[in-house]
């Protein structure tokens, strides 16, 4: 992959130089090679990713929790079925019922009938996993996916029935979609980011790790103190911090050194 360097608004008074880190796919690259070094996709082609600190969960580690069986039983009408998309007949039904959804959870019209209509035929969307009331018969909820087989499942956008409020319906999905791809021959599965308190639920499984900038950290208390340092002034770089240093990498840049899962070999000038 090439990597560019997107310049953010800089903070002189304190020698902070933000960049966004893109990475651009080589030809020979899949997705699943970009996901691994902390990357998601910023383009629903797979044109761009971004760097991010996101959640994925090592399905090797994985098991269901107690809490996890809590949010099962509570849904224990439910069942799902996993169809590629290029089965998955995408009516005015599904449109409407997605649209609902996401008018309410993010805002009128933040995602347009023209936004979901690509979404639902973009190379991002491989697979969906359906929901069915068996009491009522009734789809109640869908889940969009990209998959790589033995590499990685990429829990995308779900859309749900929000009246199911009561069976706590969109952490079962999330749960439903973890528990089935860790049975399933998958090494991970890709949540998406988590940048605030309000998305620590998707750290709610075994094996739940996240990427820190410069490697997959299993360590939730350093999430937690990461997002607790977004909330207040920021006037060093992370790594720089010293608090950070102490408490989590026993005061020793090189152990963050070493870790760095981008190397850079310069060749001499000639």
């Amino acid at each position: 992959m090439k990597l560019l360097f997107s310049e953010y608004k800089s903070d002189y008074t304190n020698y902070i130089f933000p960049y966004a880190i893109w990475a651009i796919p080589e030809p020979h690259e899949t997705p699943a090679m970009i996901f691994t070094k902390g990357f998601l996709p910023s383009s629903p082609e797979f044109e761009r990713f971004y760097l991010c600190r996101q959640v994925r969960i090592d399905l090797n580690c994985f098991e269901l929790s107690s809490e996890n069986r809590r949010i099962v039983r509570k849904s224990e009408n439910m069942e799902f079925r996993l169809i590629p998309r290029s089965q998955f007949e995408y009516t005015k039904k599904w449109r409407k019922f997605c649209k609902t959804y996401a008018d309410i959870k993010f805002g009128k019209d933040v995602m347009t009938y023209e936004r979901l209509d690509s979404l639902f035929n973009s190379k991002i969307v491989s697979h969906l996993l359906v929901f069915t009331d068996t009491k009522t018969k009734k789809d109640v909820g869908i889940v969009t996916l990209y998959l790589e087989k033995k590499s990685l499942a990429y829990y995308y956008y779900s859309f749900y029935n929000l009246n199911y409020y009561v069976h706590n319906l969109g952490m079962f999905l999330m749960t439903s979609a973890v528990d089935y791809f860790s049975g399933s021959d998958f090494s991970h599965i890709y949540l998406g980011t988590c940048y605030s308190r309000n998305s620590l639920y998707k750290t709610q499984f075994k094996g739940a790790e996240f990427f820190n900038g410069f490697q997959w950290s299993n360590n939730l208390k350093e999430l937690k103190y990461l997002i607790e340092r977004d909330k207040g002034a920021v006037n060093k770089h992370l790594i720089e911090t010293k608090t950070y240093q102490l408490e989590f990498y026993e005061d020793d840049l090189g152990k963050i050194i070493d870790t760095n899962g981008f190397p850079v070999i310069l060749e001499p000038p000639r």
